[in-house]
């Protein structure tokens, strides 16, 4: 029980773990089987290894159904097997390419939801060491004079209004308005 560190009195027991306060929203992104094979489809695919590797394929098939070869052709020019094999691959590349892209916007808004809610927290314990300082300034006596400023930024920041202007402006596409 020595050992354990106390917890500031502005972190609600609720909200905290033993390893400080838990965020709700999560990096640790679920990898669906769809997600694992995307993932290693975009490792492999986006190298220059692999661009070398399909311009070395290339030259030697077109070197192989000109003649340049001593074996026989199977392909011959236009060669349409290459360029049914190529528009294939161009397609699963592609669709490879959207998926990643859908994985990379699920990723984006879970960080973004991360930093909001480190954000949030942020602005509460600045909320709060700045009442305990005007406290302390009145508890010593010194001149307390009114200040709208503070009082305004010693307020609760309403997580609720500003989870609904995030979720009106997603639904209607537009920023909300900063007046």
């Amino acid at each position: 029980m020595a050992n354990r560190k106390k917890k500031p009195a502005f972190i609600d027991e609720k909200e905290a773990s033993s390893s400080g306060p838990e965020l709700k929203s999560s990096l640790d992104f679920t990898k669906t089987r769809t997600d694992q094979a995307t993932i290693l489809l975009i490792e492999v695919f986006g190298t220059v290894t692999f661009l070398v590797c399909c311009i070395v394929f290339f030259v030697v098939w077109i070197c192989w159904n000109i003649h340049l070869s001593p074996i026989k052709p199977f392909d011959p020019f236009p060669f349409p097997i290459l360029q049914m094999t190529v528009s294939v691959f161009a397609i699963i590349l592609s669709v490879s390419v959207l998926i990643n892209q859908n994985r990379q916007g699920k990723i984006e808004k879970i960080r973004q939801q991360v930093e909001f809610e480190v954000n949030v927290r942020a602005e509460s314990e600045i909320t709060k060491v700045l009442t305990m300082l005007h406290e302390i300034h009145q508890k010593m006596g010194l001149n307390s004079e009114s200040d709208k400023e503070l009082e305004a930024m010693k307020e609760v920041t309403d997580i609720q209004q500003i989870h609904q202007t995030i979720n009106d402006s997603e639904a209607t596409n537009t920023l909300p308005d900063k007046s």
